[in-house]
């Protein structure tokens, strides 16, 4: 080999041997990186779909999947409000008394765990004619104001009579609201708006978005906020403190509404809270002002007022559908009292002109 080619091969051979120890440096690099030469080996976990060999082949992926199961979802019902305890016996105000005076029974639409209403009858002091008292637990009933085209007027309302279907599912009660607003002297707020403006002092029924109903005072027990979304006002506190108001007359047949034949004793009704926040009606056919106060002392009011009076107008139906989810229906209903006017059907009917109240379950 001449001396030219020689030295070309000899070239050619370094430079192969060259790549050659490049090439081993750079493996022992890759193997230790990031550990330094000799460093324990880590596998890093990959993605199965982003995995690739080297070659840029899809790695094959060892990972062993779980056996496919039927999917099971669970729905957790939260539990009803725990509820008011249950209202202890009335003590009679009338000697002898009469069997099962003072005596609370359930009574309307069935739900699981407590009753949400109780009934019985009490006579008034002085009296021998048995006037009906319904106990309710307003920390499980939502109340509603129903307006009517008489009373308050001024329609159309989304909330009037008849009762519609989809609320008779859920309705427990309903009883009658206050006077006239001309001779209410008081105010008027339903659905966003003021039928009439609401007085400072007057005795007021107010329900609040979760449906709670509470009886007090304007502006001294209860006032407006963005929670209320119904006041019914009427004349001012029939009790308070839990007695009557001062300066209440048997012989009052004007003050606290007029009668019809402008007697003393006709028919008369009342709302009133507990202490616990229960609410109380009372009705009866033939009672004075003072006794309509001393039953809703007696059954356990601290604040109470009245509502309408004289027979056409004083009217309380409870409902018990056959089923905890039926509908409420006048086949199923029953007045607190059997002399009450109108039957079950009342609210029901297109005819029913006047406000009233609803308790349904929350």
């Amino acid at each position: 080999m001449g001396a030219v080619r020689k030295r070309e091969w000899d070239h050619v051979t370094q430079r192969r041997r060259g790549v050659a120890g490049l090439f081993a440096i750079s493996m022992v690099c890759l193997a230790g990186c990031g550990h330094g030469v000799g460093g324990p080996h880590v596998t890093i976990p990959r993605s199965p779909s982003n995995s690739t060999s080297a070659g840029g082949h899809p790695a094959t992926s060892t990972t062993t999947k779980p056996a496919a199961h039927p999917t099971t979802t669970t729905t957790t019902v939260p539990p009803p409000p725990p509820g008011l305890p249950p209202p202890t016996g009335l003590v009679p105000l009338v000697s002898p008394a009469q069997a099962g005076e003072g005596q609370w029974t359930a009574a309307g639409r069935s739900v699981p765990g407590t009753p949400l209403l109780y009934i019985t009858t009490l006579r008034a002091a002085g009296s021998g004619t048995p006037a009906a008292i319904a106990w309710m637990d307003a920390s499980r009933l939502r109340g509603n104001l129903y307006s009517g085209s008489i009373s308050p007027g001024q329609g159309p309302w989304t909330y009037t009579a008849p009762i519609q279907p989809g609320a008779a599912l859920t309705l427990v009660c309903a009883f009658n609201g206050g006077f006239k607003l001309a001779d209410s002297h008081g105010g008027y707020y339903a659905e966003s708006r003021y039928f009439a403006p609401l007085v400072d002092g007057a005795a007021s029924l107010v329900i609040t978005q979760d449906g709670t109903v509470t009886v007090g005072q304007w502006n001294r027990d209860v006032s407006m906020s963005a929670t209320v979304v119904a006041v019914r006002q009427n004349l001012t506190l029939l009790v308070d403190h839990g007695a009557p108001v001062p300066g209440l007359s048997p012989d009052d047949a004007s003050a606290w509404g007029s009668t019809i034949g402008n007697v003393s004793h006709t028919y008369r009704s009342g709302v009133g809270v507990t202490a616990s926040g229960a609410i109380i009606y009372v009705s009866g056919p033939s009672l004075d002002v003072t006794q309509l106060a001393g039953l809703l002392v007696a059954a356990g009011a601290v604040r109470g007022m009245e509502l309408d009076i004289n027979p056409a107008w004083d009217t309380f139906t409870f409902y018990t559908p056959p089923t905890p989810t039926g509908a409420a229906a006048p086949a199923n209903g029953t007045d607190l009292l059997a002399s009450m006017p109108g039957g079950p059907s009342r609210f029901f009917e297109a005819a029913w002109a006047r406000d009233f109240i609803t308790m349904s379950t929350r």
